[in-house]
């Protein structure tokens, strides 16, 4: 073995060719890895959600919405990208003795995208985009949080976006009719936000009139094979699998009452806006289901363990009234 210090060592096992991708720049052979729609047109896509995944905080979750698509392995460039957000609850706590008396709960919420959540690098500081998606998450949560039982404390609500949905393909960049930057991954974003949210603020124990959860519809324009345009209504869209998308909704709904605490609405929808609504209400219920299921998981492995600490406490008392005795 070779220990000179002075010369990089070779590399003890043996080594394999490099295996160079296709080139994109190939006539006909960008079209080819377009991903498209495999689901139906009510079928959402899968979710994966996790609470209590940070000790420190009196709140967690973790989200993630993986892509629908097939994966392409003629090229190292996925075709979507997948959903994940990560979302911390600090309090509630009391405020600082010189903040002016409240009545009710002061929630602050903070929405960050990572550096790398998206193919363009992000700074590090927030920008017009993130400060929008905080204010309509705000306005999504108040109307569930009961703030009245908390006077003079405050909340801190803090998502990171690991990977945030983009907006449209990345092969339509750069030509006509592109839709990068058109916004239509942030109502995913936003939904998103709003279920992992929901799920880490019932984690902290905070008192809430139900369990908010977000959900996303969008009218997209298709071509069949008569080259004629078909508009359909489609739930829980991914952008990179649309060329067109003309409209789309994202709203925070409350099931149980049948509330809807924020719409945000983009696109020219024409006569279909209620239709539009109905749509990404029903979408919110799906989520609905799987953020009910974990929380009661949660819940049970919770009333497990203080069940076992309690069990084992009571065995320690009876063995030392034996010892005793």
């Amino acid at each position: 073995m070779n220990t000179d210090r002075r010369r990089n060592n070779a590399p003890a096992g043996g080594t394999t060719a490099p295996v160079f991708a296709r080139t994109i720049r190939e006539p006909g052979y960008l079209q080819s890895l377009r991903p498209s729609r495999s689901r139906g047109l009510n079928e959402l896509r899968r979710i994966f959600l996790q609470t209590s995944i940070i000790p420190s905080a009196s709140g967690s979750a973790y989200l993630e919405i993986p892509s629908s698509s097939a994966p392409v392995t003629l090229t190292l460039i996925p075709p979507t990208s997948s959903l994940k957000i990560t979302a911390s609850v600090q309090g509630p706590k009391p405020l600082p003795r010189s903040a002016p008396f409240s009545p009710s709960l002061l929630l602050t919420t903070t929405v960050k995208f990572a550096p790398f959540a998206t193919r363009n690098r992000r700074g590090y500081i927030r920008d017009t985009t993130e400060r929008d998606l905080g204010v309509h998450l705000e306005t999504a949560l108040r109307g569930v949080i009961i703030g009245e039982r908390w006077p003079k404390s405050g909340v801190e609500v803090v998502v990171t976006i690991l990977e945030g949905d983009e907006d449209g393909w990345w092969g339509d960049s750069g030509s006509e009719g592109s839709a990068s930057g058109s916004g239509w991954g942030l109502l995913n974003v936003l939904a998103g936000c709003i279920t992992v949210v929901s799920a880490a603020i019932t984690d902290a124990g905070i008192d809430c009139v139900d369990v908010v959860t977000g959900g996303v519809a969008a009218i997209a324009r298709t071509s069949d094979s008569g080259n004629s345009k078909v508009v359909a209504r489609l739930l829980d869209p991914c952008p990179a699998e649309h060329k067109e998308i003309v409209a789309a909704c994202a709203v925070a709904y409350l099931a149980s009452r049948d509330e809807i605490t924020e719409i945000w609405m983009k696109g020219d929808c024409g006569q279909d806006t209620d239709a539009l609504t109905e749509g990404a209400t029903h979408s919110a219920v799906g989520s609905l289901a799987v953020v009910k299921e974990v929380l009661l998981e949660a819940l049970q492995a919770k009333f497990q363990g203080q069940l076992e600490a309690s069990e084992g406490s009571l065995k320690r008392k009876v063995g030392d009234v034996d010892m005793t005795g």
